[in-house]
């Protein structure tokens, strides 16, 4: 009796400590929507409005019908696509040649390529702005898209370099037997027992992406090819102590919008990814 007492008892609290956590992580959200469709003089006003007198559906259809959001979104979604999927196909294949295939030097080449995990994005601003202005990148979707094609981040190769590791090696030594090459087993069956983790690893690099500002802010220089988050910082002026937030956060809940779409999509893999990974560790 006094054993279910105190079950009972650190299920409440586990309870109220979970309720309270939610709270405080869906509250930003909430009050990202609820700003979105208030009014100027709302937003503005000298004491906090927290809900909308009247809902403003008028701030969502002009923001749908500004052609420069528009383009910022088909921006994003062109830069997001073809990076996700470059980096995708890389990082596939490199972590299968770490995982599968024996090779000199192979333990040495992965550790250098952790290593350079300590590395800050920031320390290598100046060396790759000089790099692609060489290549005449500057200016275009190139400094942004392209490098994901070369294996797109040493986390992500650790990643699954690990779930591929899991698998058998008793699976490439039949498909041998049966006369298929490394790309075949790569493609027809490697591939498809790393989807949960693959979904993992899209669904950070498409968050990475697609929030990604000091990139693009850098390498992209034009107003025509801006994505949304430059798009959205670019909403607010600095030098005007009254903003027009109603107008940021309706652009930031659109924004937002993509983000909770791959989520939903991809729940299941994300989970599955974490139950085999648990159970196989």
């Amino acid at each position: 009796m006094k054993r279910k007492i105190v079950k009972t008892i650190n299920d409440v609290i586990l309870y109220i400590l979970l309720i309270t956590s939610s709270i405080v992580m869906v509250t930003p959200l909430l009050w990202m929507i609820l700003t979105s469709f208030k009014t100027y003089d709302e937003v503005n006003a000298s004491q906090i409005v927290w809900f909308p007198a009247k809902l403003q559906i008028g701030n969502y259809l002009d923001m749908l019908a500004n052609s420069s959001f528009i383009r910022a979104y088909a921006n994003s979604s062109f830069v997001t696509i073809l990076a996700v999927g470059g980096a995708l196909i890389s990082i596939a294949a490199v972590s299968y040649a770490f995982s599968r295939i024996e090779w000199p030097g192979r333990n040495l080449i992965f550790i250098l390529m952790l290593s350079t995990m300590m590395i800050p994005f920031q320390a290598l601003v100046v060396p790759q702005y000089i790099l692609f202005g060489k290549f005449d990148w500057l200016g275009t979707f190139n400094p942004i898209v392209l490098p994901g094609f070369f294996a797109g981040g040493a986390a992500m190769i650790f990643l699954l370099r690990q779930f591929m590791m899991q698998i058998p090696h008793e699976m490439d030594e039949a498909a041998f037997i049966e006369g298929a090459s490394h790309f075949q087993i790569w493609w027809h069956i490697i591939i498809p027992l790393c989807k949960p983790a693959l979904a993992t690893i899209a669904t950070f690099l498409f968050i990475g992406t697609w929030n990604s500002l000091l990139a693009p802010v850098i390498y992209l220089q034009k107003a025509a090819l801006y994505t949304l988050p430059v798009y959205v910082t670019a909403l607010v002026n600095p030098q005007q102590t009254a903003q027009p937030w109603q107008i940021v956060m309706t652009a930031s809940v659109l924004t937002t919008l993509p983000l909770i779409i791959v989520f939903f999509f991809t729940q299941r893999y994300l989970l599955e990814s974490i139950t085999i990974s648990g159970s196989k560790g």
